[in-house]
């Protein structure tokens, strides 16, 4: 799992450089809230080299930014002709993607960086725009619900307190246990965001996830709780089925959970993390140089479909809704998906709460790709062992720069504030790097600019000298 093949020094631009380098020191004293340069924007001006374009996405309704910039005409005010392409689950958009079968994708955060560091198959991919912030819930099968709701403390409306400790399954898992059973839940990838989340929530509870071996995608070494990778449109029937006692999945399917009646939604995850970075647009690296000025002319068209869906305080997220259940995109009733993308999120029959940032789009910088936030990312790979031995603090940084690009972001993102069609505030002005952040359920707080002490803060997790092997976690 080793960068080695990279150089760097061709991938990252001497602002990007610059930045780190200056971080690099600043971990190392006491002022971790000093800054880096900032980012500046890449030079992608230029004619359109390719027009014609495939971009692949799962059904989801986080792939809305794309949806919206073909029916909108962002894509075609580009110059470009795109066709979007549902896939049938997340292995084979990734491989279409490193092949070339499509230009681009609707790609789970942890994806490029899984390919750039050789875990699954090693290739050259980058992310120059975050698709969403927030999106994603955990779904319990109603005979677990059934078992934990008595114990759940209550509001003065008589519903249950909201967020929801995986503490409350312990005893669930220790019965389960008893009788000889695996608990096992479910979600889309190993190098997901809901993989990573669930196993967050499950740890801030008290309950081991398992590791990850050299070599091994079940990641269930010294499990409590054992996960399993089912593609998102499948899963509530892999609940309904009982393959499985529950799952973190993006929307609409924990909505299809309720609307089937099969499920409890149990927690968001911006409960789990604030305000967390969701699905990115993703692309091969030799792409982007080969075709500057088209990655721009489609970075810019997501982004004009980033803003529309977030305009005026969701105003159109009904329209949105309903082009999103057409079956060419996310196939599900539209009814199904406005339970989640509406401002509101139902957690059972009954019991509809306000949510307005669960889908967030364009506001709070959701499209900036913050280098901090692919450090998070990395992070979990090292704390569940998919990355093996520990990293210095400079190989994030490093890694991060190398895949996520706010260079193009902001190329992008600049020309429409030039063109009127985005405010100049809409567009960050940072190192890359996001401040502190507190919102997890745990209460640890994050800093991009310290991932080995950040690791070390973990009850559970792999910490600094130790390893995975298949009877357990090693070293000190």
């Amino acid at each position: 799992m080793s960068l080695s093949r990279r150089d760097f020094s061709k991938r990252l631009s001497l602002a990007a450089m610059a930045g780190i380098a200056s971080l690099a020191l600043v971990s190392c004293g006491s002022g971790n809230e000093t800054s880096g340069a900032n980012v500046v924007a890449a030079n992608l001006d230029g004619a359109i080299e390719k027009p014609n374009l495939k971009l692949g996405f799962i059904k989801l309704t986080d792939m809305a930014p794309l949806a919206i910039a073909l029916e909108k005409g962002f894509f075609a005010e580009e110059g470009l002709n795109v066709q979007l392409e549902p896939q049938a689950n997340w292995k084979v958009l990734l491989d279409g993607v490193i092949g070339g079968q499509l230009d681009g994708a609707h790609m789970l955060a942890g994806q490029p960086l899984a390919a750039t560091i050789g875990y699954g198959t090693q290739a050259d991919l980058i992310a120059p725009l975050s698709l969403d912030l927030n999106g994603n819930a955990i779904t319990l099968s109603n005979r677990v619900w059934d078992m934990i709701k008595d114990d759940l403390p209550k509001g003065s409306d008589g519903r249950p307190v909201h967020p929801i400790s995986a503490s409350y399954l312990k005893p669930v898992v220790e019965q389960f246990d008893a009788q000889g059973k695996p608990f096992n839940m479910g979600m889309v990838f190993p190098v997901s965001t809901h993989n990573y989340e669930l196993r967050y929530w499950l740890a801030a509870g008290g309950l081991n996830p398992g590791y990850y071996t050299t070599g091994d995608v079940s990641g269930t070494v010294s499990a409590e709780v054992k996960l399993s990778v089912t593609p998102p449109p499948q899963m509530p029937a892999t609940l309904e089925a009982g393959t499985i006692e529950g799952y973190c999945v993006g929307e609409p399917w924990n909505q299809q959970a309720v609307f089937m009646g099969i499920g409890v939604p149990v927690i968001t995850d911006d409960e789990i993390w604030n305000d967390n970075p969701e699905k990115v647009f993703g692309l091969r690296e030799d792409f982007a140089e080969k075709y500057p000025a088209t990655t721009a002319a489609l970075l810019r068209a997501i982004i004009r479909a980033q803003e529309w869906l977030d305009a005026d305080g969701g105003a159109n997220r009904a329209e949105a809704v309903e082009i999103l259940s057409r079956p060419n995109y996310v196939g599900a009733d539209a009814e199904v998906i406005a339970a989640s993308m509406t401002g509101v999120f139902t957690f059972e029959k009954g019991d509809t709460r306000p949510a307005e940032g669960f889908n967030i789009f364009f506001d709070k910088f959701a499209g900036y790709p913050y280098y901090s936030d692919a450090i998070w990312y990395l992070t979990q790979m090292r704390r569940w062992g998919q990355i093996a031995d520990d990293k210095t603090d400079q190989w994030y940084f490093e890694t991060a720069a190398a895949v996520y690009r706010p260079d193009l972001y902001l190329a992008a993102a600049n020309k429409l504030v030039e063109g009127g069609l985005i405010e100049e505030s809409d567009v960050p002005e940072t190192d890359g790097f996001r401040a502190p952040q507190n919102g997890f359920i745990d209460g640890i707080t994050y800093n991009g600019r310290q991932p080995n002490d950040y690791l070390s803060k973990f009850a559970i997790g792999l910490q600094q000298g130790q390893r995975v092997t298949a009877s357990g976690v090693t070293g000190s």
